[in-house]
């Protein structure tokens, strides 16, 4: 086994990643490129994030060996692996509220997806370098706090009952409010929704795969991720890409609960740094790692902040409704990825949300919020 390293490795290495003409996959397919790899991408063009009749982004790199194929077909993805030294995992379906109704799709794309992926690698673990995996801080459910004592707990989901009477935040048993604290990856994991489980599920495979074949793996617990080449008209997408579509639509953005929920939200380019370093370094391998900014925002900080640097005087409309599955906070402790990898965020909320608006600029999105939240009442999930 080979001693864990934070150096980068200097021999150019071909990189599949499943799920790469998305948000991320884009944006890591570049970091790659500009590092010295090749990358081919696999990719069935799902037409709620890419439009109906979906072709080929325009911002994917033209150095990109793009195929379109489902991850759940062995032949795709047989071929798609066919010469390539890492494979970055990214293919899932995507949105947490979406997920609690369309259960079989949701477990098809991100568990069947998964096992075909691990099922075809099964004949080339000798010579893949390196498995990367997407998680999701979704699978921590509530994020650490501590007590009123100063002892870290790990609170299970608020009651449905506290919910309707809008008491937001969580306490003990005596009713002593709890602070929210960094979420370390020792936080043991409490999906709330069908999502979650997937991610989870995702995770654990790839790592239970990685220790019984000798393939390094290594999973990425990713906080809420944000910036250019969001799908803006996706109304389960990101929560800063939604509130943009809103506010380009001249309509405020709609918070749930009161709004101060607590969340870690990290630029896409820090992301995609990450995984690079990822592939060229072994020091996280075997294990999962926290990709955040270490810092924490409210939901309403983000509306406001986004409506300002749009320069729009669109103050966000406070609901006070609730999903099901939602948690109230969850940040990131980022200590591990820090001394695994040597990766440091780069951007902070404030700029990252400047270099999101310059792209803004020139984008259309339509507004389809309305109708998702009129979906997810009838299914009683939205309160």
């Amino acid at each position: 086994m080979a001693v864990a390293s934070t150096q980068p490795r200097e021999n150019t290495m071909k990189v599949l990643i499943t799920g790469g003409a998305g948000f991320i996959g884009s944006h890591v397919a570049d970091a790659l490129l500009v590092a010295g790899h090749q990358v081919r991408v696999l990719d069935n063009l799902d037409p709620q994030v890419h439009g109906q009749g979906a072709q080929w982004p325009g911002y994917l790199n033209p150095a990109v060996e793009a195929r379109r194929g489902d991850v759940r077909n062995h032949d795709d993805v047989r071929a798609a692996l066919e010469g390539c030294d890492v494979v970055i995992h990214l293919a899932a379906a995507v949105g947490v509220g979406q997920s609690m109704y369309e259960i079989e799709r949701y477990c098809s794309v991100s568990v069947i997806g998964t096992a075909v992926l691990l099922e075809e690698l099964i004949p080339l673990r000798d010579r893949i370098k390196k498995l990367i995996v997407a998680s999701s801080m979704s699978i921590y459910g509530e994020g650490a706090y501590r007590d009123a004592d100063g002892n870290v707990v790990s609170p299970t989901s608020r009651s449905i009952a506290q919910l309707k009477q809008s008491q937001w935040e969580l306490g003990d048993g005596q009713g002593r409010p709890l602070t929210p604290m960094p979420t370390p990856e020792t936080k043991a994991l409490k999906p709330d929704s069908i999502y979650a489980v997937n991610k989870r599920d995702q995770e654990e495979m790839c790592l239970a795969f990685g220790r019984a074949y000798g393939v390094p793996a290594l999973a990425f617990r990713m906080f809420n991720v944000y910036g250019a080449r969001q799908a803006l008209s996706n109304p389960y997408t990101g929560v800063v890409a939604i509130f943009s579509a809103r506010l380009l639509n001249g309509k405020p953005p709609l918070v749930f609960e009161d709004g101060l929920q607590r969340r870690d939200f990290v630029h896409v380019s820090d992301v995609a740094r990450a995984y690079v370093r990822a592939v060229e370094c072994d020091g996280g391998d075997g294990s999962a790692l926290n990709v955040g900014s270490g810092h924490c925002v409210t939901v309403l900080d983000i509306a406001r902040t986004t409506a300002n640097v749009l320069g729009l005087a669109i103050e966000p409309e406070v609901t006070g409704s609730y999903r099901d599955g939602d948690i109230r906070h969850c940040f990131a402790d980022i200590s591990r990825i820090e001394s695994a990898l040597g990766w440091k965020q780069s951007y902070s909320f404030e700029d990252g949300i400047r270099t999101l608006v310059s792209w803004l600029q020139g984008q259309q999105a339509n507004d389809s919020v309305t109708q998702a939240m009129d979906d997810l009442k009838k299914r009683g999930l939205l309160k």
